[in-house]
């Protein structure tokens, strides 16, 4: 299966941690693992000027680093969104990145997406939540699974061997 890991950390901390530790385990059950580091990238939120359906035939009319994602949001048959959690909901790279798809709709090939989250506090977790359960169920996606660590889980031993059993299990 082609796995493919959209982070939305732009910084090196703690989802980095669990996004290892998923791909040591997919990579371990035999998946074929990519991590787009969106994070890091400059993708300008989704304009709704409709061009990409009107005019654009699928293709946004901003060029930025979506370019660079893109074809792995066609092409991977599964999807995994990591992100930390700064204020109750996904980074806003995360957030432009989700929001950018709508050029295409949903991703033609994917067919099981997860999601991982990290914070500082507990309790935080539900309106990314919920936007990731939205999103899935319109693009028909099934969920298999959210993991979230806050505090001193982000770097426990037993959450990275929770994360590593559940790629392995995909």
């Amino acid at each position: 299966m082609k796995i493919a890991i959209f982070n939305g950390s732009p910084r090196k901390q703690n989802t980095s941690a669990m996004v290892q530790a998923f791909c040591e385990g997919a990579m371990a059950a035999g998946h074929e693992v990519e991590e787009y580091k969106v994070g890091n990238m400059k993708i300008a939120g989704c304009l709704g000027c409709e061009y990409c359906h009107t005019k654009g035939e699928g293709v946004c009319i901003q060029k930025d680093d979506l370019e660079k994602i893109m074809p792995a949001y066609k092409e991977a048959d599964m999807i995994v969104f990591a992100s930390p959690i700064y204020y109750f909901t996904m980074t806003a790279q995360m957030e432009a990145a989700i929001q950018r798809v709508y050029c295409i709709g949903k991703p033609a090939k994917a067919k099981k997406a997860a999601l991982l989250l990290s914070s500082g506090s507990p309790g935080v977790y539900d309106a990314a939540i919920a936007q990731f359960k939205g999103y899935m169920a319109y693009a028909q996606i099934e969920n298999v699974g959210i993991i979230t660590a806050n505090g001193d889980e982000n770097k426990s031993e037993a959450k990275m061997n929770e994360i590593k059993e559940f790629a392995k299990s995909l």
